[in-house]
């Protein structure tokens, strides 16, 4: 569905994304998880053609680069950065970027409704943005991305500073979006929701793609060992281990036991595995 081809981009001495060759496949959820600076923002930029790289080519499903306007029309687009008019109401909001994509009458009127109800706006279409709430507002960048109802939607962190119930709403849509056949890439800080949302996840950082996979594929590969925790009283063992059970059955035969805790591998251990601990500002 979207193909990037040895792409790479710089702004200045800044190398932004470098080398980047990634194929995203038609009806996934696709995850793209990376530190601070690691190049995501830039790469969706490039996917949905805000950049021009400066080599490599970014395709879209065999139509044709990204930077042609009538290619971008396949793509819905959320950016981190609300993309919304605040003086202006829910609807009028829709009905302005509804006549950008070329949409008019009673199809844009359809697909108003359709989306304000999707994303549970629908009560509120006649309210100004700025009355709305952090998670609202959201969620009214979501439903302008699927406006013209595109096979392929890029959400650049779609749930960043939202209320835990406008997270669960913006996830389910999501989930049913693929249940509709559209592909979704987006990017998050939220480990447990792309190991949660997923079909498969890539991992980037200074620009360079490190790993992809499913989720159970990468925490195979890098996220390390269990670490089984041991109760004595008021001490506590921790134990690397590959086999948790086996380390399990070993240390109740020692005795002395007053309790056990398995904690496995999983996406966050991977991500931490692969970019580092250190603070990223």
């Amino acid at each position: 569905m979207l193909r990037l081809t040895d792409v790479r981009k710089s702004f200045g001495p800044t190398i932004a994304v470098d080398g980047l060759t990634l194929e995203i496949r038609p009806g996934e959820v696709f995850g793209l998880l990376g530190p601070n600076g690691a190049g995501k923002t830039t790469t969706i930029s490039l996917a949905v053609g805000l950049l021009r790289p400066d080599s490599g080519t970014v395709e879209i499903a065999g139509w044709g680069l990204s930077t042609d306007p009538k290619v971008r029309a396949k793509i819905g687009f959320a950016p981190q950065a609300l993309a919304i008019y605040e003086q202006l109401t829910a609807e009028e909001n829709l009905r302005f970027f509804g006549r950008l994509y070329g949409l008019s009458g009673r199809t844009l009127g359809g697909r108003v409704t359709h989306v304000l109800n999707a994303v549970g706006l629908l009560p509120r279409r006649s309210d100004r943005a700025h009355r709305f709430s952090g998670g609202m507002k959201r969620r009214l960048n979501l439903a302008v991305a699927m406006l013209h109802d595109p096979p392929m939607l890029l959400l650049d962190e779609p749930t960043a500073g939202v209320d835990p119930q406008s997270r669960h709403s913006i996830l389910e849509l999501i989930r049913a979006l693929k249940e509709q056949g559209r592909t979704v890439v987006y990017t998050t800080h939220y480990m447990e929701e792309a190991q949660r949302l997923c079909d498969r996840v890539g991992i980037i950082d200074k620009g360079k793609l490190l790993a992809i996979g499913t989720v159970n594929e990468l925490v195979g590969r890098f996220g390390g060992k269990s670490v089984l925790t041991v109760e004595r009283g008021e001490l506590e063992e921790r134990h690397d281990t590959d086999d948790p059970l086996k380390e399990i059955t070993r240390v109740l035969a020692a005795g002395d036991v007053s309790g056990v805790r398995i904690d496995r591998p999983d996406l966050e251990s991977v991500f931490l595995s692969l970019t580092g601990r250190s603070l990223r500002d």
